[in-house]
């Protein structure tokens, strides 16, 4: 039996496996190319696709995912609205005029007095024609009348129209007589107040030295 003749012998070269099987899986995963190309061969140096930042590489097989929107607050948790501030209290001087003159007036006036020495003071609140020579045709108007010394000092705050802020007038009268003029009030101020109506008495009285002994 002759023997088989050998490759080497006959001037041949046996193609190994591998370089049988190079030209079908580079012409299938790495065609040639003037550009570069990636393929999917892979390799041992490649990074693990799922352990890459999506945001950095485009290789990471993660998919973004839409930004979460904050949950939504309970309705418990809504923003309170702020607290109402404190209505501020009324001036004593909004009051009704004849609740301010009866509850405010004429009590601070008793004390005031009763300080400058007047101790039998007797104030009254009445709407009355004005007791001054002149006025008789002149309509009733609300008066503030003090009287002490047994009537014989008089004095009246007059209120043309039940409202501090209207026009007003002072009389004064002695040994129980009426009073011969009227005149104007505390007219160079813009807004009365208990204060100014205390002060502006007391300083009317001071003039006519009833108050302070000289």
């Amino acid at each position: 039996m002759a023997d088989e003749t050998n490759h080497n012998e006959a001037g041949e070269v046996a193609p190994s496996t591998v370089e049988q099987q190079a030209p079908s899986v580079a012409e299938e995963h790495a065609p040639s190319t003037d550009s570069p190309v990636a393929t999917d061969i892979p390799s041992a140096n490649a990074p693990d696709p799922t352990a890459l930042n999506p945001e950095t590489s485009p290789n990471a097989a993660v998919e973004k995912t839409a930004a979460k929107k904050p949950a939504a607050k309970p309705a418990g948790d809504a923003a309170k609205p702020a607290a109402a501030k404190k209505e501020k209290a009324p001036a004593l001087e909004d009051k009704p005029f004849g609740e301010f003159i009866q509850q405010d007036f004429m009590p601070a006036l008793t004390a005031k007095l009763a300080k400058q020495g007047v101790e039998d003071l007797e104030l009254t609140l009445a709407k009355e024609k004005i007791p001054v020579i002149g006025y008789a045709d002149a309509p009733e108007c609300s008066q503030i009348i003090g009287r002490w010394n047994d009537g014989w000092r008089e004095f009246r705050v007059y209120f043309m129209q039940d409202n501090l802020q209207g026009p007003r007038g002072f009389s004064y009268a002695e040994n129980k007589g009426k009073p011969s003029t009227i005149e104007p009030f505390l007219i160079d101020e813009r807004k009365i107040t208990l204060d100014l109506l205390l002060f502006g008495v007391v300083q009317r009285l001071n003039a006519q030295k009833w108050l302070v002994r000289n």
